[in-house]
């Protein structure tokens, strides 16, 4: 029997019910799984009924009873009311089965129609609830419920917390949620003293800035921009229930709040607050008022801006709860930020100017007297706008460049219609500066804003210019722009460089044609530098040096000498566009890894100093690049997690970021990590239509499809990266590095004249270019085709040459790897521990886990000494392919599947897959008529 089954939903957890609660939920539900009690607690809003529920349903389903109570405070007072909840539809089925004292005192407290009281019946109470969930758990499991437990009145929770104590080694389990503020109150001790022996206790925190995004996109609030989003997350706290409540009032809201100014607060929350505000004295509430609308309020900042009394009144909002009491801090700090904003939404406009005004004076920091000023002021004022854009100008040197877009908007909306700069021109520059700061969707509002009003050409086409740019490598979805934008540019060659800097782009991302890209990036500079646009100049000149060493073409190193000639605009010099981006790749692609990370680093810590988040992302993916080249694996994924970190977080780059962690996780990680953000940057590139990233994608999946010990996954993959490079135009192999593991695979399937026809292709335009590592790479492949086809003395000489210059380049893992494959090709056919130290070493050194897993798997099953198959014995398999005589030469000394897939390093479905071939081909039916051919030919 299971009765107050009030959970009608799936018994399946939803999967929003638990956003940013996984690990927590997946603690608590081993808990519940073996037997034990849960404990949920944090503060208000936190999410903790949210849990409780998704819990519940799924494991009320498994118990005989479940038994549910949810206080309120409203109805704390009322006794024996949880109680009543819990047993009252089960009163009949256990009553009967009571002694006749522990009854009537039960069917007392919970119809009301005695006098009961712990004080008159409290024994014979404290029993009947013991004794009652005692006769349940006969039958079945028993689930107790019960939500917000601060709010139970007194008496049930002295006669649940009773119970509790004494149900050890009964099924009965306990799933509870009480609102505490901290780990350490009293009010969580007491409950948790309240609850069963062994109860696992989970606090559940704030969420993270990207789990309030998803979080608020399953609400239906996906449409707010991610600026706007970091907002939520920073006012909220991380509450759950907060940041819900505030996506909602802004959802509702017809005017978003202007720049500078806290979000809009609903009711709900502010009731919530600000409960005890009204506490407060009328000058403290000032003062309180003046600190919310201060970026950092301290008491010396409050008492220039005429609050003489901070200090004390600050004193008493602390001891109400409505400030944090830090007595080391000099900051006067809110409680949450939700209280800071909620304070200021319920200030009357007036009141809030008059705060601003005392801060734009007191403020000894420029860019906050500008914000101030300009919040104090209403209309159009030239001189308030000029501050603001100096303001603006300040704070992107310091490399805030939020800050400058926020600056900038306040600078746009007081500059007068007939100014100069325009009010366009302003909120133009704040549009570049959001996008410098990673706020792409807040950019494109502001161009589409302008192209709304503007008629100026120049305003147009640099409008135009910031829609395309937000799109990204989503830029085929912005097509319908270009023309519009030739059109608005005319025949002005500085407007029509911006363009045709942009088409250049197209053309690689939507057609995938390197030619026409190259082309219309030289186009671009030509234009340029006719309008005198040095910086538009660079910036092509840079495309075309990139696009130029991607496509192995011999005029590549003169044109990144022509990016990098004077003078240079410092705008583009660091820019991932720009020429330190395209030397840094000529120098990674060139074997000079010792430079091309000092040039990266420069870079990264350049753009970390300004502030540019998509530059941030580019640059971190480009120094985890060469630290995988250079072996250092470990190094390399931290860095490749970071820039994915940031790229999901910002929306920028997040399928290149994916692409680039793919292989860093292959390398030094996890392999079923390394596949699923492979395919994941291959879907994003081909829902993007965006041909470059999907090679390079393809690319990364072909290589954890190798390392997965999956070589035919890794021919599919890697065949369609070399139709892919054919079509595009890219013949520098240095660019993927792939055609080695292609090659690698194909021997691993048997397919040894198409590995062999990798080799020939890949190394002709190697030496063309002089791309040293590609070459030792292509020996080492060479060197396993070689061994296919059975010349094994030349197969070591080759690899032993590769590994000594794979190891003088700097190439630590493709050494370690040229290592490892000399001691399987040396410890054939009977591999020992001693054989592989070497490469074991090797890969120990770089942190490559997956590989050194390859190694374990390789000793995993030692094997008794074969007796050698006779001559004649593998004559017979002749005609069969070099993987297919391999797999039929182990089966003949008595190898197993499994036994077959670790020693060639494929999968045990490739061994079954490669031996149906067998039996094809030499008429047999099963291994067993290996063996006998194998035994026959030995017989005398």
């Amino acid at each position: 029997m299971t009765v107050r089954r009030d959970f009608q939903e799936p018994a399946r957890c939803r999967p929003d019910l638990v956003i940013g609660r996984e690990e927590l939920f997946a603690g608590a539900r081993e808990q519940l799984a073996s037997g034990g009690s849960v404990l949920l607690h944090g503060p208000a809003g936190i999410g903790k009924s949210t849990v409780l529920r998704a819990l519940a349903e799924e494991y009320g389903a498994t118990a005989r009873t479940v038994l549910r109570c949810s206080a309120t405070e409203s109805e704390s007072h009322l006794p024996f009311l949880a109680l009543a909840d819990l047993l009252g539809l089960v009163l009949d089925e256990v009553s009967t089965r009571l002694p006749a004292a522990q009854r009537t005192a039960l069917e007392s407290a919970l119809t009301g129609r005695g006098e009961s009281s712990l004080q008159r019946d409290g024994l014979a109470l404290r029993l009947a609830v013991l004794s009652a969930l005692r006769t349940l758990a006969a039958h079945g499991p028993v689930l107790v419920v019960a939500d917000d437990l601060q709010w139970l009145d007194p008496a049930s929770a002295e006669l649940l917390g009773f119970a509790a104590r004494r149900l050890e080694g009964t099924p009965v389990q306990l799933l509870c949620a009480v609102r505490t503020e901290g780990q350490e109150s009293q009010e969580y001790d007491r409950h948790l003293r309240a609850c069963p022996p062994g109860t696992l206790t989970v606090r559940l925190g704030p969420l993270s800035r990207t789990q309030v995004a998803q979080l608020l996109d399953h609400r239906g609030h996906g449409c707010l921009s991610r600026s706007t989003v970091r907002e939520i997350h920073r006012t909220s706290g991380g509450n759950p229930f907060f940041a819900l409540e505030l996506g909602r009032a802004l959802a509702d809201s017809p005017t978003p709040p202007r720049p500078g100014e806290p979000l809009p607060v609903p009711t709900s929350l502010r009731a919530l607050v600000l409960s005890r505000l009204d506490m407060l004295s009328v000058e403290a509430r000032r003062t309180l008022l003046v600190a919310s609308a201060g970026a950092r309020p301290t008491p010396a900042l409050l008492h220039a801006a005429g609050r003489e009394n901070a200090e004390a009144e600050c004193a008493q909002a602390a001891e109400l709860g409505l400030l944090a009491t830090e007595p080391d801090a000099p900051a006067v700090r809110f409680a949450h930020p939700l209280i800071s904003a909620a304070l200021y939404a319920e200030a009357p406009a007036h009141e809030r100017r008059a705060a601003h005004a005392a801060l734009s004076t007191a403020a000894s920091d420029p860019i906050e007297r500008a914000r101030h000023l300009a919040l104090a002021t209403t209309g159009t004022d030239p001189e308030v706008a000029a501050r603001l854009a100096e303001a603006a100008a300040l704070a992107r040197d310091r490399g805030a460049p939020s800050v400058a877009a926020q600056l900038g908007l306040l600078a746009a909306r007081h500059t007068p219609a007939d100014g100069a700069p325009s009010p366009e021109e302003r909120r133009l520059t704040a549009a570049e500066d959001a996008i410098t700061a990673g706020e792409v969707d807040l950019a494109r509002d502001i161009a589409r804003e302008v192209l709304a009003r503007a008629t100026v050409p120049a305003d147009r086409v640099r409008a135009w210019m910031i829609v395309i740019d937000t799109a990204g490598h989503t830029m085929a979805e912005v097509d319908a722009v270009f023309p519009q934008a030739l059109a608005d540019a005319g025949d002005d060659p500085r407007l029509l460089a911006l363009v045709h800097y942009q088409l250049a782009w197209r053309a690689l991302i939507v057609e995938g044609d390197f030619t026409e890209a190259r082309e219309a990036a030289a186009h671009a500079a030509e234009l340029a530098a006719r309008g005198r646009d040095r910086r538009t100049e660079l910036l092509s000149l840079a495309f075309q040096a990139q696009t130029e060493t991607l496509m192995g073409h011999p005029e590549a190193p003169r044109t990144i000498k022509r990016a990098l000639k004077e003078p240079q605009d410092p705008r583009v010099a660091w820019h991932h566009n720009g020429a330190g981006s395209a030397r840094f790749r000529w120098l990674v692609m060139g074997d000079q890894l010792a430079e091309a990370r000092a040039t990266v680093t420069a870079l990264l810590r350049e753009v970390r100093r300004r502030g540019s988040v998509e530059s941030e992302v580019h640059f971190l993916r480009g120094l985890a690049e060469t630290e995988l080249r250079a072996g250092h694996c470990g190094r390399a994924l931290e860095l490749a997690r970071d820039s994915l970190r940031l790229a999901r977080d910002s929306g920028i780059g997040e399928t290149a970021s994916a692409m680039l962690t793919s292989l860093a996780e292959a390398s030094g990680g996890d392999v079923d990590r390394a596949l699923a953000l492979a395919r994941e940057a291959v879907d994003h590139a081909e829902e993007d239509g965006d041909q470059m990233y999907l090679s390079r994608a393809l690319g990364a999946l072909g290589y954890a499809q190798l390392v997965a010990g999956d070589p035919a996954g890794t021919v599919r993959s890697l065949r369609r990266v070399r139709t892919l490079e054919l079509g595009l135009g890219i013949t520098d192999p240095a660019r993927g590095r792939w055609q080695g593991d292609l090659a690698e695979a194909l021997v691993r399937t048997g397919e040894v004249a198409e590995a062999q026809d990798v080799i020939d292709v890949s190394r002709e335009h190697a030496l063309r270019l002089g791309r040293e590592s590609v070459l030792a790479v292509l020996d080492r492949s060479e060197a396993l085709v070689r061994a296919a086809r059975g010349d094994l003395e030349a197969a070591l000489a080759q690899l032993t040459s590769a590994q000594d210059r794979l190891g003088k380049l700097g190439y630590g893992l493709e050494e370690a790897r040229a290592a490892f494959a000399l001691a399987r090709l040396r410890g054939s056919p009977q591999p020992g521990p001693a054989v592989f130290d070497e490469a074991t070493r090797m890969f120990r050194r770089c942190r490559a886990l997956p590989w050194l897993r390859q190694v374990d798997a390789s000793l995993a099953t030692p094997e008794p000494e074969p007796e050698p198959a006779a001559p004649e014995a593998l004559d017979a398999l002749h005609g069969l392919a070099a993987m297919e005589r391999q797999v039929a030469a182990l089966v003949m000394e008595g190898a197993t599947n499994r036994e077959i897939a670790a020693r060639l390093f494929i999968s045990v479905k490739t061994v079954e897959a490669t031996l149906t071939r067998v039996y094809r081909k030499l008429g047999i039916r099963s291994r067993v008529d290996i063996v006998r051919l194998a035994a026959g030919h030995r017989a005398p």
